[in-house]
């Protein structure tokens, strides 16, 4: 019984077989394997495949699903952006979130982006006991002085990370989801001692 082949060197492969005992040494411990993994499966071997099919099916349903949930919860997570506060003629939208990973807090940044026009944006998400961080600057904000990796650079320290990036995106990352609204209530204050 051949068990395995490779290529080692050009025009050379080598084989590895099995032969007498150990043929049926090796064909108890794969119907060993094969029964063990049916048993994980709740179906018998003969089944394993349409098994396999079904749950693979059953786990593209489940992230499709889980995608189309945190997408409702970015949306909900919206709130109402007329809560915008100014900072020295800066438009500012600063917001904690809850559940909502790292590309669902971008998607929700450029969203927020879009409805405020022109300013600053910084969202704090906390999910699975940590903080991501997000700021946005528009083009008019950076003129007045805004810069999104400072400003996040700042804003992570309160909660016990770093991070930084460009002046119109930045991102970071922190461990002390607890002081995350804390973090949000500094931004305007960041904020201000930026702008010109």
């Amino acid at each position: 019984k051949i068990v395995s082949e490779s290529g080692i060197a050009a025009g050379v492969r080598r084989i590895e077989a099995l032969t007498g005992n150990g043929v049926l040494e090796y064909y108890k411990k794969q119907e060993a394997l094969l029964h063990e993994a049916a048993k994980a499966l709740k179906t018998n071997p003969s089944e394993m495949l349409e098994k396999i099919t079904h749950l693979q099916g059953e786990v593209k349903a489940l992230a499709s699903e889980n995608e189309s949930l945190k997408s409702k919860l970015a949306q909900g997570a919206l709130g109402d952006v007329m809560n915008q506060v100014e900072v020295k003629g800066v438009k500012l939208l600063a917001a904690k979130v809850e559940g909502v990973d790292m590309n669902g807090l971008r998607d929700l940044g450029d969203q927020l982006k879009e409805k405020l026009g022109e300013g600053v944006v910084v969202l704090a998400a906390v999910n699975e006991g940590k903080v991501n961080l997000l700021a946005m600057a528009t083009d008019s904000a950076q003129k007045a002085g805004a810069h999104a990796g400072n400003l996040i650079k700042a804003v992570a320290a309160i909660v016990g990370g770093g991070g930084g990036g460009r002046p119109n995106m930045a991102q970071a990352g922190g461990k002390n989801p607890e002081k995350a609204g804390e973090a949000i209530e500094a931004v305007a204050g960041i904020l201000e001692g930026q702008i010109h």
